[in-house]
């Protein structure tokens, strides 16, 4: 099948005009290359943009953020204690073109992120003591601090001077100058977990056992010492309670008694000889019954009310 001449120029035509235009998005930079070198200006605006078909080529770059995530790494402490620290980065391309000419692609530019970061945060973490790479202040914020804080002892080992977000951002200050030669903007650093090694775990897991065990003697302590005092004040209300009781009582019955000894008076001043027979009646009922035997002479008077009385 032949073609005619026109034909193939429109065709020819069609194909130079879809390869001489391009699109830039808004999340996109360009960077043009002609026979593997970079031309013209870094194209950061968006919209439809021209080049030379077949000659030029487009090198599209991001211009939101970017991750990487370092591997975890055991690194020692400025106390000799050996963690895992694992830290992730926000990176972002601000020169493109001295990206393109350095790192060239993101996989060149993870290499160079590695290189830098990494030896960052060993010079970081080594650097201080462990005390500031878990915490940002002296605040208390375990269980375990508050408890040894209540026994008298300190509740850090050592006072923040520095902290974990500071030692981030010394990361940052210590990495982002050299990244900037690679068109690379580092735009945070943080540590995403900390965590003992396997030896030193067993270590701290024993002496938070012992701890926890100290502060709960402590408590049980104060618990016993606090039942004690609740039973002291108990016992010491119930004798108030009951020599209250009995100092109310006696005095009842000192007037009952009192008041029983002037009726008894009253009656015997009335009828002395009366009072005298009910005396003895009521003796005869308290120390005689029918195992009471007496041997009384004939002129005793203990029987002085019996001896005229015939039964009928």
């Amino acid at each position: 099948m032949k073609f005619s001449l026109p034909v193939i120029i429109v065709a020819l035509a069609v194909f130079v005009g879809m390869n001489s235009f391009f699109t830039v998005t808004e999340t996109e930079q360009v960077v043009l290359t002609q026979f593997g070198k970079p031309v013209g200006k870094t194209i950061t605006e968006p919209g439809l943009k021209f080049k030379i078909p077949l000659i030029q080529v487009v090198n599209t770059f991001p211009k939101n953020l970017l991750e990487w995530d370092g591997d975890p790494g055991q690194i020692p402490t400025l106390d000799k204690t050996f963690i895992w620290v694992d830290t992730f980065a926000r990176w972002r391309i601000i020169d493109p073109l001295k990206y393109f000419r350095t790192v060239n692609n993101e996989l060149g530019a993870l290499r160079k992120l590695d290189d830098i970061i990494d030896p960052a945060v060993r010079n970081s973490i080594t650097s201080h003591h462990l005390i500031e790479a878990v915490k940002n202040s002296n605040r208390i914020m375990d269980t375990m601090e508050v408890g040894l804080d209540q026994i008298g002892k300190k509740a850090a080992v050592a006072k923040i001077k520095i902290g974990r977000k500071k030692i981030t951002r010394l990361i940052m200050k210590g990495a982002s100058p050299k990244l900037a030669e690679f068109g690379i903007e580092l735009v945070d650093v943080r540590i995403k977990r900390i965590n003992y090694v396997e030896e030193v775990q067993r270590a701290v897991y024993s002496r938070m056992i012992q701890e926890r065990k100290q502060i709960a003697e402590k408590f049980r302590s104060e618990g016993l010492g606090e039942s004690k005092k609740i039973e002291g004040e108990k016992d010491k209300e119930l004798k108030r309670i009951s020599s209250g009781a009995y100092r109310t009582s006696q005095e009842i019955k000192g007037k009952a008694d009192a008041e029983a000894a002037r009726l008894y008076s009253e009656a015997f001043n009335r009828d002395s000889e009366f009072y005298s027979f009910v005396k003895t009646l009521e003796v005869y009922q308290n120390t005689l019954d029918e195992n009471t035997w007496l041997m009384l002479s004939t002129d005793s008077e203990f029987f002085k009310y019996l001896k005229g009385y015939k039964e009928n």
